[in-house]
């Protein structure tokens, strides 16, 4: 194919790319994959080139960051310091304060997804001790995760990105603190924005309240129970149940015979033993209306062997490529294979036909799980969900917690120093985990986010591709002609705004691949530094706060805090723009033309 051919070849699977990472229907590692393959058999991409992109250092530093951070975690050493700091006594004010500054601090030094993971429960329980809705600081505490990670360049998947095309270009990275100047002057300047004006501007769901603290009820859940031999609701219809059920704050939506759920809520249906009632409510009247009317849980004839204090319930979300993401708890065997039953499922105030354990879960939901105590937290972490509970570490782990640390804090000493790359400091670390047990075996590879990895490996070489076809040249001399006469800063603002946007709606990553070499290319044509492009490009496809899409910290909060999609761009938008006010300045003071 000819330079020309080859550009609209590549426009167009980029633009079939960016429509299914909007649809969202597809996962986006699959679509990036599928991409990566078609431009291999066409031939846009050479064959020789076709997996170098799993190669890169920017795709090993990931899956090596994700792995030390899993460590940081595992060890105790963040939680033991967050519980110290944190307490659910506080004011809001000064809870969002606190919060917002630890996430900001932890995410600098971990992976931002990893940092929220650890900080969301914690906030989650605060909220619960201080009565009042976790809606007010979940949104505040992701944003404030978001903005940490951009101060260093383990923080966030696009510095790592940015750092390895700075090597490319220039024949150098950007270093380990290279990114502090101006990514920590811009998280100061938003956690300031969410601390004093940001978490005001969250619309309140129905029922909370910021001043006098009102607690929002948890979201309810769409549970299955059993109709047990002996209760006393046997022989009613659904409809004479109203007044009961209204009392005990439940409703019922349904009924299954025999496998199938019945037409419509099966209101005039008799009810018979082993029936099952489908029935919305929160955790705790579920529980009572169980206990009221001699209901069982389904699967409950798995735990005969235990006494009723041997089992717990749990809430817990689901992150984006969690284990049970886009399967459901049958597929997974959930309660045969570990003895744990999916009582319920959260989504956001919407109803399923489906049955609870036939239902595919998606990200952002919030399952009700039923088992034995002991085991019912590492069928949790098995799934790849996390907890909204507050949940002990073991002291095995918390004794290791220095052997974390200082292993970590040499690395990033060699590292910063010159006395190792990055890659193998990292590599080190994680050889220190694990021979300590700190990071088990069998947890190496769920540390990983594979389908980010995936993502990467193959948008690396589509976008080389696109730069060696000059269509990433293209791109700048567009966004230059645009700007004529205006002069780079303007170029730069420009190109902050258009990364800003797409990493909103696309995932960070993917951003990073295709606006990094368009930053390369607008400084070659201006004949100016590329280091303040570069940075523009970091800062920007960081920044998405629009959407619950543009970031997994987003899509992690949202179930657990009843958001809707409209509801992020309100402290959103103000935040982007300060983002794009503060940080254009200290780029150009840093990083000078």
């Amino acid at each position: 194919m000819g330079i020309v051919s080859d550009q609209v070849v590549l426009f167009c699977l980029l633009g079939v790319v960016f429509g299914l990472l909007i649809w969202g229907k597809i996962r986006y590692d699959l679509v990036a994959f599928g991409a990566l393959v078609t431009a291999i058999v066409i031939g846009v991409v050479p064959q020789e080139d076709a997996f170098a992109g799993f190669g890169h250092h920017a795709t090993v530093i990931i899956a090596l960051v994700l792995i030390v951070s899993r460590g940081l975690s595992n060890s105790g050493a963040i939680e033991l310091i967050a519980n110290r700091i944190i307490s659910g006594g506080r004011s809001l004010f000064m809870h969002i304060s606190v919060m917002s500054g630890v996430a900001a601090v932890l995410s600098a030094v971990m992976n931002n997804v990893a940092a929220l993971a650890l900080l969301m429960p914690i906030d989650m329980q605060a909220a619960k001790k201080a009565k009042r809705s976790a809606a007010l600081s979940l949104m505040p505490l992701s944003f404030a995760s978001i903005l940490g990670g951009m101060i260093t360049l383990i923080g966030t998947p696009p510095n790592i990105i940015i750092a390895s095309f700075r090597e490319q270009a220039l024949g150098e990275p950007f270093g380990m603190f290279d990114f502090s100047p101006v990514g920590a002057v811009t998280a100061l300047a938003g956690v300031i924005f969410i601390v004093f004006v940001g978490w005001r501007l969250i619309p309140l769901p129905e029922g909370a309240d910021a001043k006098s603290n009102v607690p929002l009820p948890h979201e309810d859940y769409v549970a299955e129970v059993r109709v047990a031999e002996g209760s006393s609701i046997i022989g009613r219809r659904v409809r004479d149940l109203d007044a009961e059920a209204d009392e005990a704050d439940v409703a019922i939506v349904g009924l299954v015979r025999k496998g199938k759920r019945l037409p419509g809520r099966a209101r005039a249906e008799e009810i018979r033993r082993g029936d099952l009632l489908v029935i919305e409510a929160d955790a705790e009247h579920i529980d009572a209306f169980v206990g009221a009317f001699k209901l069982d849980y389904v699967g409950s004839e798995k735990y005969a062997g235990h006494a009723a204090e041997g089992l717990s319930l749990i809430e817990a979300v689901v992150p984006e490529n969690a284990r049970i993401e886009g399967r459901s708890a049958f597929s997974l065997r959930l309660l045969y294979r570990h003895g744990v039953t999916l009582l319920g499922v959260s989504r956001k105030g919407k109803t399923f036909r489906e049955r609870v354990r036939k239902l595919d879960t998606r990200a952002g939901d919030v399952l009700l799980l039923l088992g034995p105590s002991e085991r019912i937290d590492d069928v949790v972490a098995w799934l790849g969900c996390l907890p909204l509970q507050e949940r002990d570490l073991q002291v095995v782990q918390r004794n290791k917690a220095w052997i974390a640390v200082l292993s970590f804090a040499l690395a990033i000493a060699a590292a910063t120093s010159g006395i190792m790359h990055l890659p193998e400091a990292l590599a080190l670390v994680c050889i220190v985990m694990v021979g300590f047990n700190i990071v088990p075996l069998k947890e190496i590879y769920t540390s990983i986010e594979w389908p980010v990895i995936v993502l990467l490996g193959s948008m690396i070489p589509i976008g080389s591709a696109l730069e060696a076809s000059g269509g990433t040249a293209l791109i700048a001399q567009q966004i230059i002609d645009f700007a004529a006469g205006y002069g780079p800063v303007v170029v730069m603002t420009l190109l902050m705004i258009v990364t800003m946007s797409l990493s909103d709606v696309l995932n960070n990553t993917a951003t990073t691949v295709i606006a990094a070499p368009i930053a390369i290319d607008i400084a070659n044509r201006l004949s100016v530094n590329p280091d303040p492009f570069l940075m523009t490009v970091a800062i920007a496809a960081s920044c998405a706060f629009l959407t619950p899409i543009g970031h997994k910290n987003n899509t992690l909060i949202m179930g657990p805090g009843g958001y809707r999609f409209g509801d992020y761009w309100r402290m959103g938008l103000p935040l982007e723009v300060i983002v794009i006010v503060v940080s254009i300045p200290m780029i150009l003071i840093v990083w000078p033309f």
